[in-house]
């Protein structure tokens, strides 16, 4: 019999794993492939959602009304909206039930989502970097739902301006924006524009 929490009862339906994700995802050589999480806040009250681009480590947080299927469906469409289609590939994510509706998100945004294995965070390493540099400015335990979209968005802009390691010393920003002209997409906080 199975353990006790490993039952089919609460299992994703119709689930791409991420062992069939294109190898244009793996090699992260072109954008458009991202991660994607929830972080939650006190008392798993609140919850942000995270995508980070795998290419270029762009990252964008996404203000939740709860951390419901519904509210993962409501907001990861309206984040992926703002992008033009040729970076709309793919998403991988874990097998958090916030992603019970993920044949919608996927019809929504053109997008294909593929599933880790079961807890095996280190096959959206990206994303669990991005969560732990973006906890710099919503620690553990406090409530998430104080912050307004823009002031997300002034975080994410915060981290993405950072110069990375990883890209050689540039930041995150120039490299995704190196890739596809997304200057007028929203993706750049009006605090940064000085309007």
């Amino acid at each position: 019999p199975p353990k006790r929490g490993q039952g089919k009862r609460g299992a994703l339906q119709d689930m791409l794993p991420i062992h069939v994700r294109p190898p244009e995802a793996n090699d992260r050589l072109l954008p458009g492939h991202w991660e994607g999480d929830l972080m939650k806040g006190k008392a798993n009250r609140s919850a942000v959602g995270t995508l980070v681009c795998r290419r270029s480590l762009f990252a964008m947080m996404i203000k939740l009304d709860g951390s419901t299927a519904v509210d993962a469906l409501e907001g990861f469409t309206r984040a992926f909206a703002q992008l033009p289609p040729e970076v709309r590939q793919t998403l991988t994510y874990d097998q958090g039930k916030e992603m019970a509706l993920h044949r919608k998100l996927a019809e929504n945004t053109g997008l294909k989502v593929y599933f880790c294995d079961p807890h095996s965070p280190w096959q959206r390493g990206i994303n669990e970097n991005t969560n732990g540099l973006l906890r710099q400015y919503l620690p553990k335990g406090t409530d998430l739902s104080v912050h307004s979209q823009a002031e997300l968005d002034a975080m994410a802009w915060e981290l993405n301006i950072r110069p990375r390691k990883t890209l050689g010393w540039r930041s995150a920003a120039e490299v995704f924006f190196d890739n596809v002209d997304l200057k007028n997409a929203g993706l750049i906080p009006t605090v940064a524009l000085g309007v």
